[in-house]
């Protein structure tokens, strides 16, 4: 199982070189890959990491997720591959259906027929980023025409699914699912299952689709401590519908318990649970306020990536 980390734009005094200095160190660390979330209150990821690989390279980055109902699939698409051609292909594309506190409560755009929805987005999507014109009249979204850009690598694209629905699109459709706040027991029973079965139907060779989960981590000798971290960081997931479930379908009362909290020995040992799960690259989103917290978490991930 390949080990990732997780990156936000949240916090940084300076998001453009705290975003650089960021995939650098990780870089240097020895990891390959930083999935980074896209907040709708923040600045905008694709510009962000468009400075920030140009400056730094031997790292790859993927959004994990931006958001598609306010963004036409023409230029998701024109500014995926603009930043595919910067980075020389290092770039992942995450996208997600956000929630209807954000889509309607900010933006007045409905959260209805996402499933629909996210097909008609990725009819228009998908032939722009193989290189060809979209021809695709929809419902909720229409996309005609191609885009020009010349020697841009053609960037993955993962759909941040739960439901069964929503699954079932992305196993036939995209290179597979980025989930978060989702436990062991569920990737193996639900998501895992789901999303390859879909691929199957669909004729996809074996291998064709991924599970890439994210979940906050933590090495530390202190358990008590950042459970009650985890509790307050991430209390609004236990209230987000779409994570709700996922929380309720694992058994969790809270997000501290899908936390992956404990020493060295603890915190392996939940990540094995999620290599038996069938998940293909497990993204960790180190959340010790101290420092030296951080980097034991990371020397862990390190160590594991090391292991295979």
């Amino acid at each position: 199982m390949q080990i990732s980390m997780f990156g936000q734009l949240h916090g940084l005094d300076d998001p453009i070189t705290g975003t650089a200095d960021y995939l650098a160190q990780l870089r240097d660390e020895g990891f390959t890959r930083v999935w980074l979330s896209q907040l709708p209150y923040e600045p905008d990821l694709l510009t962000v990491l468009a400075v920030a690989l140009r400056e730094v390279d031997g790292i790859e980055a993927a959004s994990g997720v931006v958001p598609i109902q306010n963004q036409h699939p023409m230029l998701m698409a024109q500014r995926a591959l603009t930043l595919s051609l910067i980075s020389g292909g290092r770039f992942t594309l995450g996208l997600g259906m956000s929630h209807a506190a954000v889509t309607e409560g900010m933006w007045g755009i409905p959260w209805d027929k996402p499933v629909r929805r996210l097909n008609e987005y990725l009819d228009g999507l998908l032939p722009l980023l193989a290189g060809e014109p979209a021809n695709a009249v929809g419902e909720t979204v229409t996309t005609r025409g191609a885009l020009m850009i010349p020697g841009a690598a053609q960037p993955d694209v993962y759909i941040a699914a739960l439901g069964p629905q929503l699954l079932r699109v992305a196993g036939r459709r995209t290179k597979g699912t980025c989930t978060w706040m989702t436990g062991p027991a569920t990737l193996r029973d639900h998501v895992n299952p789901t999303l390859r079965q879909a691929a199957a139907d669909a004729g996809r060779p074996a291998g064709s689709v991924r599970v890439v989960a994210a979940l906050p981590v933590a090495v530390t000798d202190d358990v008590d401590a950042l459970r009650r971290q985890a509790a307050e960081q991430f209390a609004v997931y236990g209230t987000l519908p779409s994570y709700r479930a996922m929380l309720d379908r694992e058994g969790y009362a809270g997000p501290e318990d899908a936390a992956i909290i404990g020493d060295e020995d603890t915190v392996r040992a939940r990540i094995d649970e999620l290599t038996a799960a069938g998940v293909d690259e497990f993204v960790a989103a180190t959340f010790d306020p101290s420092p030296e917290g951080r980097a034991r978490t990371r020397a862990l991930m390190r160590a594991v990536d090391s292991a295979g």
